[in-house]
């Protein structure tokens, strides 16, 4: 382990022996950190967390401390973060609120400078999070969805895979999959036509979800007769199924 003089480590913390750990941060006691992690000066990683490999932590980041949740009874909560995660400079990442719950975020994610995720949150693979994105307790962000900077997302709220959402919006509902969303509170626009483009989604599948979006958004349906014409009028594929269900599932309505 490459360790700074200044740094802190807790003896009994479980640090793989290539981590470097800059100068004056702080390890705790039940902090596990895989093979290849890079921490940087002035850390803080506390808590029950664990750390997969290939992670790079800057400046200032505080990682699993207590809940800012006045129900949490400091009892043994979980926070998990996977593999080649890069957390810029002061990033806080709360752990879980209740008992034995996690927060959990997946692999390849790039959160951004001043970015928070709070307690309870679900963070999936290849998303990005940008500079002070906000995320209350419970949130979910499905793979390769993009939150742009100073986004506050309410507690409960979904945000569904390669859907991109405007810097400064206000999210209080769930945001569709493969959607661009914006605005104060925020709305639909249409498609992500690029994001889609870049992720190599077929034409076929393009089409069908742009025809799929325009009878949800521009119809005047209400959700329930959209997803019926939906399902009369285009072919099945598991991305406009995707769609369809997450509509179907949502607990907070979405934005249209």
């Amino acid at each position: 382990m490459k360790t700074h003089p200044t740094a802190i480590i807790h003896p009994k913390a479980k640090v793989a022996d290539d981590v470097k750990v800059g100068p004056y941060s702080l390890i705790g006691e039940y902090v596990e950190i895989s093979s290849g992690c890079n921490i940087g000066a002035n850390c803080v990683i506390k808590g029950y967390t664990s750390i997969g490999r290939n992670c790079k932590i800057f400046t200032g980041a505080v990682i699993g401390s207590p809940p800012q949740d006045l129900k949490y009874k400091n009892e043994v909560t979980f926070l998990e973060i996977g593999d080649n995660n890069t957390i810029r400079e002061y990033v806080t990442i709360n752990p879980a609120t209740k008992k034995n719950k996690k927060t959990i975020i997946g692999n390849n994610n790039l959160i951004m400078a001043y970015s928070h995720i709070a307690h309870d949150c679900l963070i999936g693979n290849n998303t990005i999070i940008a500079n002070a994105g906000t995320l209350a307790g419970y949130v979910t962000i499905e793979d390769y969805a993009v939150v742009g900077g100073l986004v506050a997302i309410h507690q409960f709220v979904r945000v569904g895979s390669y859907s991109i959402i405007g810097g400064c919006s206000k999210v209080v509902q769930d945001v569709v999959p493969y959607s661009m969303c914006d605005g104060h509170p925020a709305k639909v626009y249409g498609l992500n036509v690029i994001g889609l483009k870049r992720a190599n989604f077929p034409p076929n599948i393009r089409r069908d979800l742009r025809k799929a979006f325009k009878i949800l958004f521009k119809s005047q349906l209400s959700l329930s007769h959209a997803i019926k014409r939906i399902n009369e009028e285009i072919e099945k594929s598991h991305e406009v199924t995707y769609l369809i269900n997450f509509i179907k599932n949502s607990k907070r309505g979405i934005c249209r």
